[in-house]
């Protein structure tokens, strides 16, 4: 039996363990929406990591209670430098309700999986608490809500527009995206005895300003305005207009700052920093985790979100797939950094290491798990560009899209002696691996497959064609469905090569922006040829910081303000989605007769088939089965 580790081990998280640290007072305090897992996988572990390394100390208040005395925020009293605040892991309101609006019975960042420890908009309540209990003390707003709030943006569980989350929340900064570079800078600033008030031209911040005052100088920084939060909720077209300006400077090297008028101050969004290099990536995964949920929950039930990730190794982050309907570049942004083998292989063993490790690894991935190492092959052509997405609608000829690192990382750890099987889980861009689609092929997509498909499948693999019809893909920023054929074919020639049957999971959107039920009809008759039930199915959710989203709530796409038809009412949405299940008898005749109402009986008669020649097969089923048995 494993040694039990002693909890000083674990960041403090009650007043009792930072007296076992002879501490009396605080630098930071950090409230979060999530349970503390002190794992790289979660942000309030790793920004407690990074300023417990600048030498500071760092206490965690996990899931505060916001409906009693407000004890949960007053135990630790009044930090030096700052409150941190983050929601956690993901957006409350999608951790909290399903894409019809109803809301969810679980939450996964939570011990036994209980919903009802956080409330609606967490990052704001916690705010205005703060504020309220403390109003001298500077509250810093950091996580993936802050990122995808940092200006006016649609919420869909309102239904209407928001201004930036600074605003809404009463922060005094905000800190979006990959929070290690900004956060390490505005530490030693304030460790220089710089005022945080005073602190405004931090790359990859927000602060709010006077609009009569003058806005902070940096020559090396171009302006640009956007439409202000009151113009945005007069006109969805300015709405939508500001939203192209926003992706863009989010995901270029050299950015503008951006600047918005709401009330009376100015939002200022400051440029980001540039991708991490190596070393400062490593730097972060190889601090003191633990690896493992605080002690304090041993009783209360096992996290869902942690035993997700619990023996998986996350190689990089990034991902310049640059989907209409995703938020990972809003947050991790479109260039991808990664981690050095060294690093990688360190945390392998530091896995094998740990408690109720069996000899398997369940992921090796990252955003899109085959994008390790990939980059621009000049810089400097990446330098000036303002695309979205680097593989839509064709894969830039400047990208590296080489998976020999990738095959190469794969070998290594397999060879791990404590190693039995590294999976790969968190699904793969199938497009990168298709020599008609991947032209700038070096050869090494033929030996990638096969190592994935003879090694590190878990059963089933995961992949993302998300529709079949090539307008609403457009629309998606993805490609063609016929690509998804040629993988297929290439997929069941590698299994069939080696001797194996691992399904092919493919996931798909049904009412996303573009899409009408034709096109799912259509859809579910395609995969229905292909041999597929579909399984993996959800409704299109609108998130903030989306192009789809954007969509969703104007009526045009941002970037070319022109029309796009988009499924909104609940009816609308359960007509598109009842096509994935057309192998429900109770289905038989909605779809049926909705085809043939639609003209399109050709459709139906694909999708459903007669009743008596489904009894025929069905009968001719069971014989076969009798037999099996006498024999």
């Amino acid at each position: 039996m494993q040694e039990r580790r002693p909890t000083s081990d674990w960041l403090p998280i009650t007043k009792k363990e930072l007296e076992y640290r002879d501490w009396s007072e605080l630098d930071v305090v950090l409230i979060s929406g999530d349970a503390y897992v002190d794992h790289p996988a979660f942000g309030t572990a790793v920004i407690g990591r990074i300023l417990e390394d600048m030498g500071l100390r760092v206490a965690i208040v996990p899931q505060p209670n916001w409906q009693d005395d407000l004890r949960d925020f007053k135990k630790f009293g009044q930090p030096k430098l700052f409150f941190g605040v983050t929601s956690g892991c993901m957006d409350t309101m999608v951790n909290h309700y399903t894409a019809g609006r109803r809301k969810r019975s679980t939450d996964a960042y939570t011990p036994g999986g209980k919903a009802g420890f956080r409330p609606d908009y967490s990052s704001t309540v916690y705010c205005k608490i703060l504020k309220d209990l403390f109003p001298d003390v500077p509250v810093l707003l950091g996580g993936i809500e802050a990122s995808l709030r940092r200006v006016t943006h649609y919420d869909y569980w309102a239904d209407k527009l928001f201004a930036n989350i600074l605003t809404e929340s009463g922060a005094d900064m905000l800190v979006y995206g990959m929070g290690e570079m900004p956060l390490r800078e505005l530490v030693r600033l304030l460790q220089k005895g710089v005022p945080f008030s005073s602190i405004k031209t931090v790359p990859q911040t927000a602060v709010l300003h006077p609009r009569q005052e003058e806005l902070p100088k940096i020559k090396v920084w171009e302006d640009l305005k956007l439409h202000s939060h009151e113009k945005c909720l007069r006109d969805k077209l300015a709405f939508a207009a500001n939203f192209k300006h926003v992706e863009q400077e989010s995901n270029r090297v050299q950015a503008k700052r951006l600047i918005q008028g709401v009330g009376d101050h100015n939002l200022i969004i400051n440029p980001p920093y540039p991708p991490m290099t190596e070393k400062e990536i490593d730097t972060s995964f190889d601090l003191p985790y633990t690896r493992l949920p605080h002690p304090k929950y041993d009783k209360r039930g096992s996290i869902p979100a942690y035993e997700m990730i619990r023996f998986s190794i996350n190689m990089h982050r990034g991902c310049f797939g640059g989907c209409s309907f995703c938020t990972i570049s809003a947050h991790q942004g479109k260039f991808v950094a990664s981690r050095s083998e060294a690093s990688i292989l360190k945390e392998v063993e530091a896995v094998t290491e740990m408690p109720g490790y069996k000899g398997y690894i369940s992921d090796l991935g990252g955003p899109s798990a085959n994008m390790y190492r990939m980059k621009g092959k000049v810089q400097s052509i990446c330098d000036r560009c303002v695309a979205p997405s680097c593989i839509h609608p064709v894969i830039c000829s400047n990208l590296d899209t080489s998976h020999k690192p990738l095959t190469n990382i794969y070998k290594k750890v397999d060879a791990h002696p404590k190693v039995k099987k590294a999976f790969v889980s968190s699904g793969i861009r199938y497009d990168l691996v298709v020599d008609d689609y991947n032209k700038e092929n070096d050869g090494s997509l033929d030996e990638y497959m096969d190592q994935l498909v003879s090694r590190h499948v878990c059963g089933r693999l995961k992949v993302a064609p998300e529709h079949t019809s090539n307008e609403t893909l457009k629309v998606m920023r993805k490609p063609s469905f016929k690509h998804f054929h040629q993988f297929k074919k290439k997929y069941d020639h590698y299994n069939k090569k080696h001797g194996l049957s691992q399904p092919l999971i493919p996931y798909f959107i049904s009412s996303h922006p573009g899409s009408t039920e034709e096109e799912m009809a259509n859809l579910a008759a395609e995969t229905k040829e292909m041999g597929f039930k579909l399984e993996q199915v959800q409704d299109f959710t609108p998130t903030p910081m989306t192009v789809a989203t954007v969509i969703y709530y104007t009526g045009v796409h941002p970037y070319t303000l022109r029309p796009i038809y988009t499924a909104k009412t609940s009816k609308q949405k359960k007509n598109q989605h009842l096509f994935f299940f057309w192998y429900k008898r109770e289905n038989y005749t909605v779809i049926r007769d909705k085809l043939n109402n639609m003209g399109r009986p050709d459709l139906a008669d694909k999708l459903i088939e007669d009743r008596k020649k489904q009894q025929k097969k069905e009968i001719i089923k069971a014989r076969g089965k009798n037999k099996k048995r006498k024999r």
